[in-house]
């Protein structure tokens, strides 16, 4: 391998393709090589585009010829970037700071591969979510394994909203702590979030909403005075959850029936909310929640009253604080949705 390895890959000059054939003779002084093609002995240039470089001298040579002076890659290239390091050295100029990190994972905690298609690509995060919020995601515990698939997005863009909502509250010292301040590069936008995405994503499926339009009137009806125009993000957020919501989630539903104790609970709900107005604060709302539940048999384990909920209601084992999403819905549509899954 040592005698016939070279940095430089021969282009076939008649079809035009990478070469990965040994080389039988380097002619330093002439900048040239010696290669078989198919019996034939053939020397060319290493330059005028008639050579492409092995990838591992590829490497250093960008960084040699484009100045870089830092350069993330994940841990997996930790060798070939020790080599790159050395040829750069070797060549009179010094090596970009380096830092490795740690590989994703799917969300069985398996090492993402383009072969196997598990995890999400960087363009279907796009799809769903802005490049802000997966700046956050890669900002975030770089030295950590981290899951990258399709239900991590959610929860990704809404840290991203409270990191949002954080940084006007903050002095001077947390605010160069808090990510968002690097993520737009020390000028963050000033918008305050209205809601959580996990809760928009919930509203679509309850709303059965198939555009921006249909979607903002309910927004609008939970925040009167809200103008679409001095809200860019949530405007944009509206966008991908209607995606989000029909690509991922719509696919996984599974609703199920109510056994009697559940439907007696439920009942009850509807019952207490006749007694609620719209606008009324989400943490009233929340405690009549419980109460329902504590009432109806669940006071032991409220955690299996909210499971039951979301299984019927939202055809998910998860769901949103039922108090911000009654509020947020309406009490009048909160009960028609409940009646809906209970008859």
């Amino acid at each position: 391998r040592q005698k016939t390895y070279s940095p430089f890959l021969p282009i076939c000059p008649e079809t035009g393709k990478v070469l990965e054939i040994p080389m039988l003779e380097i002619i330093k002084d002439k900048k040239k090589i010696v290669f078989d093609n198919k019996g034939e002995k053939i020397e060319v240039s290493i330059l005028d585009g008639n050579c492409k470089l092995q990838w591992k001298v590829d490497w250093a040579m960008r960084w040699y010829a484009l100045d870089v002076d830092y350069e993330m890659y994940g841990k997996d290239l930790i060798e070939s970037a020790v080599i790159s390091h050395k040829i750069c050295k070797v060549l009179g100029k010094k090596s970009p700071n380096g830092f490795p990190y740690e590989l994703f994972l799917d969300e069985k905690g398996e090492k993402i591969s383009k072969s196997k298609g598990n995890g999400i690509t960087i363009e279907d995060w796009l799809k769903y979510a802005s490049p802000e919020s997966l700046s956050l995601f890669m900002y975030q515990n770089p030295k950590r394994a981290k899951k990258l698939y399709a239900d991590v997005v959610p929860k990704a863009v809404d840290e991203y909203l409270t990191c949002i909502d954080k940084f006007d509250q903050q002095d001077v010292q947390h605010r160069l702590l808090n990510p968002v301040w690097h993520v737009h590069n020390g000028n963050p936008p000033k918008e305050k979030s209205i809601m959580p995405f996990s809760v928009l994503l919930n509203l679509v499926g309850t709303s059965n909403a198939t555009d921006k339009e249909v979607l903002w009137k309910f927004i609008k009806k939970y925040k009167k005075d809200i103008k679409v125009s001095d809200h860019p993000i949530l405007d944009s957020l509206v966008k991908y959850a209607l995606k989000y919501f029909v690509d991922i989630i719509k696919p996984k539903k599974k609703y199920r029936k109510p056994n009697e104790k559940e439907k007696k609970a439920l009942k009850d709900l509807v019952n207490r909310l006749k007694s609620c107005k719209d606008q009324m604060d989400p943490e009233a709302i929340q405690t009549i929640v419980y109460s329902v539940g504590k009432d109806n048999g669940y006071k032991e384990n409220l955690r299996e009253w909210f499971k039951a909920i979301y299984e019927i209601i939202f055809g998910d084992q998860d769901g949103p604080r039922m108090g911000f999403f009654i509020s947020f819905l309406g009490i009048k549509e909160s009960m028609e949705l409940i009646n809906k899954h209970i008859k």
